[in-house]
């Protein structure tokens, strides 16, 4: 059974007359007619009465009617449904970024996006590096941002840089012990600064003590564990100092200072990866269109 052949024959039966029902569905009355005894020799009973070209419904007929509209209504969402995917009026795209990124690059680009394709879902993952790569390979994810190098190179993801950005130290100005750095500050100068750290596996917990013991000391932790929002918010309140990305100090607010490091700076490169194997879906690439043009 072909879907052309129950194309003719919801014609014929619609308007009881072979040659209108070719017209209407552009083909020759002969085409059409061989089509209709094919379809009815396959199903082995014939579908029109066609006594002295009177053309009414058998009772075969009658039965497959409302099958043979289903089957071309279906059809057609079928169609319109992939024409709104390829338009991208529909969809979803699974993106994962770490939290910093999430809260300094993210919300006015895909806020550009929501404003362009407002029926794409986003579905947002917070992780670390180590954990999107996971999921990235896994099919979890359609794009991640993630910080370079990876914790561990993946042959089987594709990744572009996307920036680099510097960090800095944010401090609380109205915290009695709160340390003078001065207009810059240097990786040495956190000897003897009480920190507030990252949890394990945190990008920016791994460059930190990196920094540190390339100075030669070993970073003190007034407290560690915490997620970036926690980490800003221990600051404000005189726990320690911090070292965090440019982008989320100059979003904190005025109740941190932020002092940048000197040279040799510390910086973070941020990528955006997908798998290799896999094209992302066509959300995904439009989102990561916006992302490498910003």
């Amino acid at each position: 059974m072909q879907f052309q052949q129950l194309l003719y024959f919801v014609a014929v039966a619609e308007t009881r007359h072979f040659t209108q029902a070719a017209e209407r569905v552009h083909v020759s009355q002969p085409s059409l007619s061989q089509q209709v005894r094919a379809l009815e020799k396959e199903l082995g009973a014939e579908l029109f009465s066609r006594a002295r070209g009177n053309i009414t419904l058998t009772d075969a007929g009658e039965a497959l009617l409302p099958l043979a509209r289903r089957i071309l209504a279906d059809a057609d969402t079928a169609r319109i449904e992939v024409q709104e995917l390829a338009q991208l009026r529909r969809g979803r795209v699974r993106l994962g970024a770490t939290p910093s990124v999430c809260t300094g690059l993210l919300p006015q680009v895909l806020r550009d996006f929501h404003d362009r394709h407002p029926g794409i879902q986003l579905l947002i993952e917070e992780g670390g590096s180590h954990d999107l790569v996971r999921h990235l390979a896994r099919g979890a994810l359609d794009l991640a941002l993630v910080v370079l190098p990876l914790p561990s190179p993946s042959p089987a993801l594709t990744t572009v840089e996307l920036l680099r950005e510097d960090l800095v130290v944010v401090s609380s100005p109205d915290a009695p012990d709160a340390p003078d750095f001065g207009a810059t500050a240097r990786v040495a100068d956190l000897q003897g600064e009480r920190l507030v750290m990252f949890r394990h596996g945190y990008d920016l917990r791994e460059l930190t003590v990196a920094a540190c013991r390339a100075e030669g000391f070993e970073p003190e932790f007034a407290v560690e564990g915490g997620e970036m929002d926690a980490v800003l918010g221990f600051v404000r309140a005189g726990l320690g100092v911090a070292v965090v990305p440019r982008m989320v100090a100059e979003r904190a607010g005025s109740d941190l200072r932020m002092t940048p490091l000197a040279r040799p700076r510390l910086r973070r490169t941020i990528a955006l990866a997908h798998r290799s194997d896999v094209a992302p879906p066509r959300a995904a690439r439009e989102l990561q269109r916006m992302l490498l043009a910003r």
